[in-house]
C-alpha cells in the first residue's frame, strides 16, 4: 500500500515537472516565462507569425550636422553592400576680426602652418594606412552658409577644388593614438597635415597684406575653405571619423616676430583658426554605389529570404505580417519581432560591423510618412520606454555561429490594439537612422494627437557606419518572425 502511494506521488511530481517544463521552455527558447509580464505558466501559449520582407533603397536626405562626426575615406571592397566614397568640406576662422599677424611686418619670420583634425575612429579595414588629400575649395563653388546640404546628393552641389594645399598625408592607424607633446600641444588622436609653402605664405603673409582678414565674409572670399578626400592609391577600404567642433581641430599658424614687451627678444607665436557652428560653412558628402554588390540582386524582391540594412544613406526593409488580420482576440503577453543576421564566411563582417541601432516604424500610407509603431514606441524622451521597445544591437550564439547580430522589438500593445479594438494594421519599415525624424502619435487613447520625434546620432548611429544582412521571412535558419506569447480569453 505504501509503495503504491509512493509510486503515485512520484508520477504526479514527474507529470507536474513535465507540464511546467513544457510551458516554460518556449519553442525556440528565445525567452523564459519569468521575463514576461502577467503570465500564467500553465495557460500561456506561444506561436510564430510569418512575416513578408523586401529590401528597397531608402530615398532619404541624410543631414550631417556640424556637431556630428564627419567622414572621409573610401570603401571599395564590401561584397555585400558595394562602395562608399566620403569627402569633407569645411571652413575655419580666427577668434577675432579684423585678424592680423602680430608684430612688425618686417620682423615676421614664417615658420609653418598645420591643419589639425580630431580623430574619432574608423570603420572598415585599419590594417593598412589611408592616404588623405587636402585641397582648397574653388571660389566658383563656395560653401553655402544658409543651406545644410544633403550628404548623399553630392552632384547637386558640385563643390570643386582648385589647388593642392599639402603633400598626400599618410594616416597610420597603429600610431594615431600616440601622444603629441610639444610647446603648444599635449594631446593625442590628432591628425596633423602640414601645409605646403605656398599656402603657409598665403595665410601668414599675403592675406595679412590685403583685406582678406578684415571680416569673415572677406576671408571666405579669399579662401572658401578646405576640401579633404581619400586617395585611391592608399587603403581604399576604410572610413575615418573626424569631429570639427573638438578642440583638437584647428589650423595652426606658427611664426616668429619681435617681442612687443621685451625689446631685442623674439617671440614664437601660434595663432589658431577654429570651426564654429555659426558662420562657418561645411558639407560632408557620402556617396554609395551598390550596383555590383550582393544587395543589388535583392532590391525590390518581394517575400525575399535575405534583406539588407545599411546605415543612412542606406537601405530599408519593408515588413508585412499577414497573420495579424486573422489572429483571434487573446491576451497578448508579448509580441516580439526578431531579426537576426545571416553571417557571411568572409572577414568583412568583422570589419564592416552592424549598426548599433535599428528602428522599426509604421508606414502611414495615407500621409506617405514613417510614424511610430502605435502604443509601443513612446518616443525618445522616456528613456525606459525607449529601451523597452528594442532595436539595440545584441549578439547571440545560434545555429552554430557566435556573435550573430540580433535586433528585437516589442510590439505587444500594438498587436493587442489590433485584435481587441480593431486598430489599423500598418506595414512596417526597418532601417538604421541617422539624424532622422518621424511622425509621433501618442499611445491610445491620446492617439488623435501627433507631433515629431527625432532620432539623433546621440541616440543611434553615426553617419554611414554600420550594415547588416538579415534573414528574411523565408530564410531557413535565420528567419525574421513575430513571436507571440498569449493566453486565451
Amino acid at each position: 500500500m505504501a509503495s503504491n502511494i509512493l509510486v503515485k506521488r512520484i508520477s504526479t511530481v514527474l507529470f507536474i515537472g513535465f507540464l511546467f517544463s513544457a510551458c516554460t521552455r518556449i519553442g525556440t527558447t528565445e525567452m523564459g516565462l519569468g521575463l514576461l509580464p502577467s503570465m500564467d505558466a500553465f495557460n500561456t501559449k506561444d506561436t510564430i507569425l510569418d512575416v513578408e520582407t523586401e529590401t528597397v533603397d531608402r530615398a532619404d536626405s541624410l543631414r550631417i550636422y556640424g556637431q556630428d562626426d564627419h567622414l572621409v575615406g573610401i570603401i571599395n571592397n564590401d561584397p555585400l553592400f558595394g562602395s562608399t566614397n566620403a569627402s569633407m568640406y569645411f571652413q575655419l576662422k580666427p577668434s577675432f576680426f579684423p585678424y592680423y599677424i602680430r608684430g612688425a611686418k618686417d620682423s615676421v619670420i614664417i615658420d609653418s602652418a598645420v591643419l589639425m583634425l580630431n580623430y574619432r575612429g574608423f570603420y572598415g579595414d585599419s590594417s593598412k594606412p589611408i592616404v588623405l588629400n587636402l585641397k582648397r575649395i574653388s571660389a566658383s563653388t563656395p560653401l553655402n552658409l544658409d543651406t545644410l546640404v544633403a550628404s548623399n546628393y553630392p552632384e547637386v552641389y558640385n563643390i570643386q577644388t582648385d589647388a593642392t594645399m599639402a603633400n598626400p598625408y599618410t594616416l597610420n592607424f597603429a600610431r594615431i593614438q600616440d601622444s603629441i607633446i610639444n610647446r603648444y600641444e599635449a594631446t593625442k588622436n590628432q591628425i596633423r597635415i602640414p601645409l605646403n609653402s605656398t599656402f603657409t605664405n598665403l595665410f601668414l603673409n599675403v592675406y595679412d597684406s590685403t583685406t582678406a582678414y578684415r571680416t569673415d565674409t572677406t576671408l571666405r572670399k579669399y579662401f572658401p575653405g578646405f576640401a579633404l578626400s581619400a586617395n585611391t592609391t592608399g587603403n581604399p577600404n576604410v572610413l575615418v571619423r573626424i569631429n570639427l567642433l573638438d578642440t583638437n581641430t584647428k589650423l595652426g599658424l606658427y611664426y616668429r616676430t619681435n617681442s612687443t614687451t621685451n625689446p631685442g627678444v623674439r617671440d614664437t607665436i601660434v595663432d589658431y583658426f577654429k570651426f564654429s557652428l555659426y558662420g562657418n560653412g561645411y558639407a560632408n558628402f557620402v556617396k554609395r554605389n551598390r550596383s555590383s554588390a550582393e544587395v543589388a540582386r535583392h532590391l525590390g524582391v518581394a517575400k525575399d529570404t535575405l534583406v539588407y540594412v545599411q546605415t543612412s544613406p542606406g537601405t530599408v526593409v519593408k515588413i508585412k505580417v499577414p497573420g495579424l488580420k486573422t489572429f483571434a482576440n487573446k491576451v497578448i503577453h508579448r509580441a516580439e519581432l526578431i531579426a537576426e543576421q545571416v553571417p557571411s564566411e568572409t572577414q568583412q563582417d568583422g570589419q564592416f560591423y552592424p549598426p548599433n541601432y535599428l528602428f522599426l516604424g509604421a508606414y502611414d500610407s495615407a500621409s506617405k510618412v514613417i510614424r511610430n509603431i502605435p502604443n509601443d514606441y513612446q518616443g525618445t524622451v522616456n528613456t525606459t520606454q525607449f529601451a523597452r521597445f528594442g532595436g539595440r544591437l545584441i549578439y547571440k550564439t545560434i545555429q552554430g555561429y557566435s556573435n550573430v547580430a540580433t535586433y528585437n522589438f516589442d510590439l505587444s500593445r500594438y498587436m493587442q490594439g489590433i485584435i481587441s479594438r480593431k486598430d489599423t494594421i500598418f506595414d512596417m519599415r526597418l532601417f538604421a537612422p541617422v539624424n532622422d525624424s518621424l511622425k509621433y502619435v501618442p499611445p491610445y487613447p491620446n492617439n488623435l494627437q501627433s507631433g515629431t520625434d527625432y532620432l539623433t546620432t546621440s541616440l543611434g548611429n553615426q553617419p554611414a557606419i554600420g550594415r547588416v544582412r538579415l534573414g528574411g521571412g523565408k530564410h531557413s535558419k535565420f528567419k525574421m518572425r513575430l513571436h507571440v506569447y498569449y493566453s486565451d480569453l
